[in-house]
């Protein structure tokens, strides 16, 4: 049956079990309210203010100042409707229909209707735009306008995460008519959405400025009048903005400084659970790092529950599992036990009694991230592999390593690197960094890891409906890529972060989004 068939015989209360998810999004009528200005310090400049031209969560966070998508994530990464009310798929997966909400403005006065949802989706789907998620969306084949608010979009094959991805933050409504004014290029300068912030101004190594939108469809709010993102490097410097009060929300708070923030009568600091795995990728096409052994004694050769207390101060776990828990299908494994008598063992075994020498990167520049190559550097030094460490600037990581294309002579070899799937299912923690279609520069695979059964299980999976069925494959693949170790599985870091205690609604989600949209200002 088509998704156009079911959607005409369905009734009003099968789209309605589907829209009661939004349950959580209802506010109740907002109360009279003076004139705020928050600051919110983060730990790094942003990339653009396009979505769809972003790889980072941070600049994903900031852009929903003034953008919304069709679904999104609660705190608990339980998939909800926004701008959506409710949707149906056809027997076959290739056909969604979704029905919009109604009565929602974008910033410039345009009405949001179906032909937004087109407009958008069309644009990312265009390889010529060669927008950054591109693969993120490239399986939608066309997406068609049923009414003023009814899309179908229709994929090119079954893809059962495809809601998912709808909720990633990147899946965000741009005005039609911002996009015909500015174009595919300039409307990452011309920010113009849903939101409840409309865009002011980006000073790119100061600030971004956005001010509430009066007309946000959701009654009430905004209940602060201006919002400044702050990029603030320096970690010291962050944590002195917070106990001065220039600032009333940091994240990340420095592991080290969370002790000193906690005395202060006027904060709140912190702690989380979170979906951030770190881990250190072996280049498997490059010796000695084609020899599984080696891989595995790398793995042994590392003390993480140490690695925990040095970098981390604690907040942080070792890797359980090549999914972390929280995602949706994750498999627990591990963790991979500490024995470098074994790991010397392992290296005399592959050919290498006396070690090798090789070079570790660093995708981060940060304190945290160098310690913990320093840290992994000296425990490599244990087993008598000898690591120069480079932790790479931004322009560095992306030429050579995202950009990188043969992957036959990539000079990566062991990279420090996280990840946290933002569609919060298995899927985005698996296919995007070890399918062997995500080598650079396509993807994240900066192991070069190929197995042809994960490839299979991971194919397979979006291609179904059935839990059950799923969860075996996700599960089989997962034991496989723990088996054959093509990264060196190290934490799962625990979300801290500081916050005035007069400033409410805003906190951080599992995949270290920052979450803002009933921010208020009590005092």
């Amino acid at each position: 049956m088509s998704t156009t068939a079911t959607q005409k015989g369905a009734s009003a209360a099968k789209w309605l079990a589907v829209a009661a998810l939004g349950t959580t999004l209802q506010f109740a009528a907002a109360h009279a309210f003076a004139a705020k200005t928050v600051t919110l310090a983060v730990y790094s400049t942003f990339t653009t203010l396009d979505p769809y031209d972003a790889n980072d969560t941070l600049s994903l966070s900031m852009a929903k100042s003034f953008y919304q998508g069709l679904f999104g994530f609660d705190k608990d990464m339980k998939l909800v409707p926004v701008l959506a009310e409710g949707y149906l798929v056809s027997k076959d997966g290739l056909e969604y229909t979704i029905r919009l909400k109604q009565g929602v403005k974008f910033q410039d006065g345009t009405v949001f209707k179906a032909d937004a949802v087109k407009a958008v989706f069309d644009r990312v789907t265009n390889p010529d735009n060669k927008l950054k998620r591109y693969n993120l969306f490239n399986r939608i084949a066309k997406t068609e306008i049923l009414n003023d608010y009814t899309v179908k979009i229709v994929l090119k094959e079954p893809f059962s995460a495809f809601i998912n991805v709808l909720a990633h933050p990147s899946a965000v409504m741009i005005s039609p008519a911002a996009l015909k004014q500015y174009g595919n290029k300039d409307i990452a300068f011309h920010p113009v959405g849903t939101g409840p912030f409309k865009f002011v101004e980006w000073k790119q190594t100061d600030y971004v400025k956005v001010e509430k939108f009066d007309g946000y469809w959701k009654q009430g709010y905004p209940k602060v009048d201006e919002i400044i993102w702050k990029p603030v490097v320096d970690n010291n410097a962050r944590s002195a903005m917070m106990q001065t009060g220039e600032a009333q929300f940091t994240y990340p708070l420095p592991y080290e400084q969370a002790d000193l923030l906690k005395s202060k009568s006027n904060l709140d600091v912190i702690s989380a659970p979170s979906i951030i795995q770190r881990y250190m990728s072996m280049n498997t096409k490059q010796k000695p790092f084609d020899n599984p052994k080696v891989r595995e004694a790398i793995n042994y050769a590392i003390n993480k529950q140490a690695l925990v207390k040095v970098a981390f101060n604690g907040y942080a776990t070792p890797m359980d599992g090549v999914v972390p828990q929280g995602v949706d299908y994750a498999f627990k494994t591990g963790p991979w036990p500490y024995d470098p008598k074994k790991a010397k063992a392992l290296l005399a075994e592959a050919g290498y009694p006396n070690g090798f020498e090789t070079e570790l990167w660093s995708a981060y520049t940060h304190s945290t991230a160098l310690k913990i190559i320093q840290f992994l550097q000296q425990q490599l030094a244990q087993v008598g592999i000898k690591a120069k460490i480079q932790a790479l600037e931004a322009g560095q990581r992306v030429e050579r390593v995202e950009s990188w294309q043969d992957p036959a002579t990539a000079p990566v070899r062991l990279l420090y690197i996280g990840w946290s799937s933002s569609t919060g299912e298995a899927d985005w923690a698996l296919r995007p960094l070890l399918a062997s279609e995500a080598m650079p520069p396509r993807l994240y695979n900066t192991a070069y890891y190929k197995n042809d059964k994960v490839d299979a299980d991971i194919a397979k999976a979006l291609t179904l409906t059935d839990r059950k069925e799923k969860e075996a494959l996700y599960k089989d693949a997962q034991q496989e890529i723990w088996k054959d170790a093509p990264w060196a599985f190290l934490v799962t870091e625990k979300l801290l972060y500081a916050r005035n205690k007069n400033l409410k609604g805003v906190y951080v989600m599992p995949d270290q989004a920052i979450e803002f949209e009933n921010i208020e200002l009590t005092k």
